[in-house]
């Protein structure tokens, strides 16, 4: 028994030593989300510095191509074509021949009414003498000088009719596809060519009313045609007096030069119109906007560390939102990695070259 104790002493001896000599256990280390964010590795993003600088509102819609000055061209009286002295698609000068009508019975009746204005005026001048001496009333000379200015008033209505055989291009511009031909019969329903102006052209299109008041004349706008890289410049002269009550729109007009012609009317345009212009506005780029339940968010760098801000939008372009409420100048707005973000996340932040700021 003695032996037994002896042994249990020593194997407790044996065990507390071991316990004593055994290290202690090791503490759990924490988790990523446990760190503390300056103890991570910063983010590399990219920002933009704010700064105000003028922006303008535009508006973008549709409008059409159209001529100068546009006519029909058709005879005032009937008659047989005699010469057509123009050639289609052609330019001609205001008052140039286009055609001639056949105007033998007209000349005839010119000469006829000549001679006839010719007797009249010697009855008129010796009814005169007659009736200076006496020999004949006031009232018969009267008849003679009344028939004489009948017979006058004729031949300026033949005269005027002899005019209207000659067919003239009432402005400058170019003609197109003839509709009639030599000896053609025309009346005054037919359309011998249509002339059009075409330098300058104008731009006709419409804007929804509540932006009726503005565009008035004298602003500029852009404009683009199928067919064309360019883009090309109108600047309105004209508005309609009265919103359509119809569609609820208001059509303008504008002007624009075009001296090689290569803006033809009828032609579908592209109009981009601006309606506003607002001198002192902050402006981020679109996606640096996150929208949320309720309104909108942006991330900016404060001390290294990504804030968040809730912000107001206004007038959005292509790839640009404007800011009312919510940034201040100065303000280092985030534009990358914005999926990885987080309040308190700490980043490392790069000027994006040519940003919003120095545009």
């Amino acid at each position: 028994m003695h032996l037994r104790a002896t042994l249990r002493s020593g194997a407790a001896v044996v065990l507390g030593l071991a316990l004593e000599a055994s290290p202690a256990p090791l503490a759990q280390s924490p988790s990523a989300e446990d760190r503390p964010a300056g103890s991570a590795p910063a983010l590399p993003v990219r920002v933009v510095t704010v700064t105000p600088r003028p922006l303008t509102e535009r508006l973008a819609t549709t409008g059409t191509v159209r001529a100068n000055e546009s006519v029909d061209v058709v005879s005032e009286i009937a008659g047989i074509a005699k010469r057509i002295t123009f050639e289609e698609g052609a330019p001609v000068a205001r008052g140039e021949l286009l055609l001639k009508i056949d105007d033998t019975e007209l000349r005839a009746e010119y000469d006829r009414v000549r001679h006839r204005v010719h007797l009249s005026e010697l009855r008129e001048k010796r009814q005169r003498e007659l009736r200076e001496q006496g020999i004949v009333s006031e009232q018969e000379y009267d008849f003679a000088d009344t028939e004489l200015n009948v017979l006058r008033a004729e031949m300026r209505l033949v005269d005027a009719e002899l005019a209207k055989t000659e067919i003239r291009a009432p402005f400058a511009g170019v003609v197109g596809l003839r509709h009639v031909s030599e000896g053609s019969l025309l009346s005054p329903q037919t359309r011998i060519v249509t002339l059009r102006d075409l330098d300058p052209v104008k731009i006709d299109f419409t804007l929804p009313e509540r932006y009726a008041s503005r565009v008035t004349p004298g602003t500029e706008v852009d404009f683009r045609v199928k067919g064309s890289d360019r883009t090309f410049k109108a600047r309105v002269y004209a508005v309609e007096p009265q919103i359509s009550p119809e569609t609820r729109s208001l059509t303008i007009r504008a002007r624009t030069p075009n001296p090689d012609g290569v803006l033809l009317p009828g032609a579908f345009a592209d109009v981009t119109v601006a309606v506003n212009e607002i001198p002192e506005a902050l402006v981020v780029p679109s996606l640096a906007v996150v929208p949320e339940l309720g309104g909108k968010k942006i991330f900016v760098v404060e001390d290294g560390v990504v804030q968040t801000r809730h912000v107001e939008t206004g007038i959005r372009t292509a790839d640009e939102v404007q800011i009312t409420s919510g940034l201040a100048p100065g303000d280092r707005v985030i534009v990358s990695a914005i999926q990885r973000l987080r309040p308190g996340l700490a980043v490392d932040p790069a000027e994006v070259e040519g940003s919003v700021a120095s545009r």
